[in-house]
């Protein structure tokens, strides 16, 4: 087994309301290793989410401590966070969260831009990362919204994967797409993992998540279980 990149420890998320409360998560433990890929599913209000967005850095826990890739990240001040979320998570979204005025090269170069990358470097990055994901040059100095929903996701992917991340967080990334695209997408994330890539992924479809190493099962806040998948019927085998 690879070295421990994400480490949940007794994660707890409460939600006040004045004086109602509601737990989001209801102390979560997990560990994901270097190069898995796993899937998180469960009902809607289960707290997938949540959980995604805790890894990611994007929201903090009432309780528990959280580690990624060895650090205690809730020691961390503001600007170290941010700067710990550039360089180390890729985020791909059910809704693509492309910016339409901004061209795709713009799009997919957007996470280097913080970094100081000469731009003669970062239209190479660009570039490896749209043929990564299987995109077509062509797309460049097209909108986003010039594209197909398959073609932007894997624009999404190229720019969570631009900055070569530690770590992949993807929020239902077939959610939005037809099933002829959701395969794609599906074998771009399986490609990315052969590669090394580590991924978490949260989707409520069984073929999507029967792509990944194991399937984490969560209810109420609360991991419930842990399955392994069958290979034979994620959505690039199944099929149409």
């Amino acid at each position: 087994m690879g070295k421990e990149v994400i480490v949940l420890e007794q994660i707890v998320k409460v939600y006040s309301f004045g004086k109602a409360k509601t737990y989001g998560l209801r102390g979560v433990d997990l560990t994901v290793y270097r190069g898995e890929f796993i899937a998180i599913m469960g009902p809607s209000g289960s707290g997938k989410t949540t959980l995604l967005n805790i890894i990611g850095l994007l929201d903090r826990p009432t309780q528990g401590r959280v580690f990624i890739n060895g650090v205690d990240v809730l020691k961390l001040r503001e600007k170290e966070l941010a700067y710990l979320r550039n360089r180390v998570i890729g985020f791909v979204f059910q809704q693509f969260n492309l910016i339409n005025r901004l061209t795709v090269y713009e799009n997919i170069e957007l996470p280097l831009i913080p970094r100081g990358i000469p731009r003669s470097k970062r239209r190479k990055l660009v570039l490896e990362a749209l043929l990564k994901v299987g995109g077509d040059p062509a797309w460049l100095p097209k909108r986003p919204n010039q594209l197909s929903g398959g073609q932007q996701q894997r624009v999404a992917i190229a720019r969570a994967i631009v900055g070569n991340p530690l770590i992949i967080l993807a929020d239902e990334p077939t959610g939005n797409l037809d099933r002829a695209s959701a395969k794609i997408v599906m074998k771009t994330f399986l490609e990315l993992n052969r590669l090394g890539q580590t991924i978490v992924m949260v989707t409520h479809d069984p073929e999507i998540a029967n792509c990944s190493h194991k399937i984490y099962i969560l209810r109420d806040g609360r991991i419930v279980g842990v399955e392994k998948p069958q290979w034979e019927k994620c959505i690039v085998n199944v099929a149409a």
